[in-house]
C-alpha cells in the first residue's frame, strides 16, 4: 500500500497546514440502491461547504457546533443530532456507502442540524475559525495495527494541536478505542499535548460518555471480549 499525503498551499488569511498523512484508504464497499440514491440528490444538500467558512452563516444560528470524525455510517452523530436539537453537527466521513447510510437516516428523523463533510478532516479543520467548535467526537478510529502503519493513526500530535485551534476553551474531545495498544498511543499523545487535560487524570481512561450509543461496531468488539477504552479531554 502506497503511502499518500496532501499539502495545502499557504495564504495570508488561512490558518497555517501541516503536512500530513491520510489515516484513511478509501474502502468503497458496494452501495446499495437507496444509499446511490442519497448521494445523489442529498448531500449535496447537506454538505459542509470546503474552503474557509463562517460557520453560522452555514447552520443559520449561533448554535454549539460539534465535530464527529469517521462518523461511519453515520449511528451515533444521527443519535445525537436528534437527540440535542439545539446543537448543531458536522459527521466528517469519507466512505460511499456510510455517507449514504448516514444521510438516509437524517432523512427518516427529518433532521436539520447535521451536515457532512465527505473529505479529509485535515481540509475541514483549515477551513473553520478559532474556537467555533465546541465538542469532538473521535470514536473507534483505526487503529493501524502494523507498527509500520502508525504513522497513518488520526489520533496525532498534529491532530490535538489542529483540534486545540478550532475548539473553544474547556471544550470537549471524546474518544474511544477497542484496541490497547491503541489506548496507549492516546494516552502517551494527549501527555505531550499543552493544550489538552486528559479529565480522568494523567494516564488513565475514563467512564464510558453516556451520550455515545452502543453502536454495531462496538457490540461486534464486545462480543469478541475486546475492551473498550473511554477517553475524554477538555481545551485548556
Amino acid at each position: 500500500m502506497a503511502d499518500s499525503s496532501s499539502e495545502a498551499p499557504a495564504s495570508a488569511d488561512a490558518p497555517p497546514r501541516l503536512r500530513t498523512l491520510r489515516s484513511f484508504v478509501r474502502r468503497e464497499g458496494r452501495l446499495t440502491d437507496g444509499q446511490r440514491r442519497a448521494l445523489e440528490s442529498r448531500l449535496a444538500a447537506r454538505a459542509w461547504p470546503e474552503g474557509a467558512v463562517n460557520p453560522w452563516t452555514i447552520t443559520g444560528r449561533h448554535a454549539p457546533l460539534s465535530l464527529e470524525i469517521g462518523a461511519g455510517d453515520g449511528e451515533n452523530v444521527v443519535a445525537l443530532a436528534a437527540a440535542r436539537p439545539d446543537e448543531d453537527f458536522i459527521a466528517c466521513e469519507v466512505h460511499g456507502p456510510g455517507v449514504g447510510h448516514l444521510l438516509l437516516k437524517a432523512e427518516s428523523l427529518h433532521l436539520t442540524n447535521l451536515w457532512v463533510a465527505q473529505r479529509d478532516v485535515n481540509d475541514v479543520l483549515a477551513g473553520l475559525p478559532e474556537g467555533a467548535l465546541s465538542t469532538v467526537y473521535m470514536f473507534f478510529p483505526d487503529p493501524w495495527p502494523k507498527a509500520r502503519h502508525h504513522k497513518r493513526r488520526l489520533f496525532q500530535p498534529p491532530l490535538l494541536a489542529a483540534l486545540a485551534r478550532v475548539v473553544v476553551r474547556h471544550g470537549h474531545l471524546w474518544a474511544a478505542t477497542d484496541s490497547e495498544d491503541y489506548a496507549r498511543w492516546m494516552l502517551e499523545a494527549a501527555a505531550s499535548a499543552p493544550d489538552w487535560r486528559n479529565l480522568a487524570g494523567a494516564g488513565r481512561a475514563g467512564p464510558r460518555l453516556r451520550r455515545r450509543i452502543v453502536t454495531k461496531f462496538e457490540r461486534r468488539a464486545v462480543n469478541d471480549a475486546r475492551q473498550i477504552f473511554d477517553f475524554g479531554f477538555s481545551r485548556a
